[in-house]
């Protein structure tokens, strides 16, 4: 069988790996003047890359092991992970509405269209976009640190002298 550190480094990596397609995938859009349907679904492959990437090793390894390891590590580290996902899930009630109203209007085939004239509530879900996104990605960083301290302290603080 393969040892827990092993697997450990595995997951972190995974989860380490899936950064640099969170940010490319947020300067996608950030760099975009125009988001049109091109431009979403390329933001789009390297967002859903990154979540893969993190939500994996989350599902398949790191919760199924949370009962047994209950330490005040495990705690902090599980409740930054959690408030992350939560934060994006904040955020994508506005982007199912950002994304509904856009798709009726046809404002991704028409740069031209003003995105706050689509809909009267449109600077409210703009904003869960942007609070959820933020609070995602700085809840996620607080989450891959303590994750790094927790592999350090369990498979690596006994190899060092």
């Amino acid at each position: 069988m393969v040892d827990e550190s092993v697997v450990a480094a595995v997951a972190g990596l995974s989860v380490t790996a899936s950064l640099p397609f969170l940010l490319y995938g947020a300067w996608i859009m950030i760099d975009a003047e125009v988001v049109t349907w091109k431009v979403l679904t390329r933001h789009l492959r390297y967002i859903l890359v990154g979540l893969l990437l993190t939500t994996v090793p989350v599902v398949a390894w790191m919760i199924p092991r949370l009962p047994g390891q209950l330490s005040g590590g495990a705690v902090v580290h599980a409740f930054l992970g959690l408030q992350a996902y939560a934060l994006l899930t904040f955020a994508l009630t506005g982007i199912v509405r950002i994304f509904q109203a856009k798709r009726d209007a046809d404002a991704y085939d028409d740069p031209d269209v003003d995105i706050d004239e689509l809909h009267e509530d449109m600077g409210k879900w703009r904003g869960r976009l942007r609070v959820g996104v933020a609070g995602f990605m700085i809840l996620w960083l607080c989450a891959w640190v303590s994750g790094l301290y927790r592999f350090y302290n369990l498979h690596l603080g006994q190899l060092v002298l």
